[in-house]
């Protein structure tokens, strides 16, 4: 069965819709609504149990944290045990915008939304249907991505369809996501300002702003505790594997293309194999093999990570038997795009 999806204006939502939306929520329900970056699986962020049926509904493990999108800078620091002045000079420059800052928790943010842990992911998206959404219901919303569990996250109201069906209640559809790709994570919790999750706010505007240095992080494995509790993921969007369609993924450096139509060349096959989708870098890209779909991907960061997570369910749509992807340059722009293409791969 599949969810009620319902047609919201972008740009100028109707507010009996918001309504409706916003109700389910403070019933204890899953909605899906469309934020900048993807759509998200939206629950009442301050109720353990509706934060759970995300969990439950992805098939996400109770490690992975959740971010809490609120509607402005009171929201966040309502959720929040301290807010430096670092947060405060990210916020002016970033929010509402592709930003999450992890801090310190107050003690009403249930521990399922935090993975236990003692911070919280919070971030104003900028997207008219959620801070509409957000100021209607009044309170933080969960929202991870609006898909089960390492699959490719939805940039349109039919992805969130495709993925979780009637695991939601209700969606959204407000259209394509205008950035593609998930926010950048900061953690703002130590002396040192990191980078936990890379995407189009890069660490160079970070630094910018701050006017300090800003690291990254370095991989952290999960562990699992005598007790039998998960510590690892200070942010969403850390897994090993995440993003990824349902073929094998090969990345391959520019440079390599040759080398590449050799390996396919060398695959095994018959006239009725599942097809090859291959995204390659640049509008003038060229790979002329049989049962190969080529999509030529765009050579601006930002237009690149609008097309990204389209281009990965078109491969899903198609069942396609492997995905081969051409790296894009190596570059702090494109350092978000290069994080979820290494992760897809794995």
């Amino acid at each position: 069965m599949a969810p009620t999806v319902l047609a919201v204006d972008p740009h100028n939502p109707d507010p009996a819709l918001i309504a409706r939306a916003a109700a389910l929520l403070a019933a204890g329900n899953l909605v899906a609504f469309p934020t900048e970056t993807v759509y998200g699986l939206g629950a009442n962020a301050l109720n353990a149990d509706a934060v759970a049926k995300i969990f439950a509904a992805k098939g996400r493990p109770a490690w992975n944290p959740v971010i809490a999108h609120v509607a402005d800078t009171a929201g966040a620091r309502a959720l929040t045990s301290m807010w430096p002045r670092s947060a405060q000079i990210l916020a002016d420059r970033f929010w509402p915008g592709p930003l999450t800052m992890v801090l310190p928790k107050r003690d009403v943010v249930p521990d399922v939304a935090t993975a236990g842990l003692d911070a919280v992911a919070v971030r104003v998206p900028s997207h008219p249907v959620a801070l509409a959404l957000l100021r209607v219901f009044g309170g933080p919303i969960a929202a991870p991505s609006a898909n089960r569990f390492t699959q490719v996250s939805p940039t349109t109201a039919a992805h969130v369809v495709s993925s979780l069906g009637e695991r939601v209640s209700l969606v959204l559809d407000g259209g394509p996501c205008t950035v593609g790709i998930e926010s950048t994570v900061i953690d703002l919790a130590g002396e040192i300002p990191t980078v936990l999750r890379p995407s189009m706010i890069t660490r160079a505007q970070l630094e910018d702003a701050l006017q300090q240095p800003v690291h990254n992080a370095s991989p952290k494995p999960i562990t699992i505790g005598d007790n039998g509790t998960v510590s690892g993921q200070r942010s969403p969007g850390m897994a090993e594997r995440h993003y990824a369609p349902s073929a094998d993924v090969w990345l391959f450096d520019v440079g390599q293309r040759d080398e590449m139509i050799r390996a396919l060349v060398a695959l095994p096959g018959t006239d009725d194999v599942a097809p090859i989708v291959a995204l390659l870098f640049g509008a003038t890209a060229k790979l002329v093999l049989p049962h190969t779909t080529v999509h030529s991907m765009p050579t601006a960061p930002d237009a690149y990570a609008r097309a990204l997570y389209a281009a990965l369910h078109s491969a899903d749509e198609q069942h396609a038997r492997l995905v081969v992807i051409e790296r894009p340059p190596d570059h702090d722009a494109w350092t978000g795009v290069r994080d979820r293409l290494a992760r897809a791969s794995r």
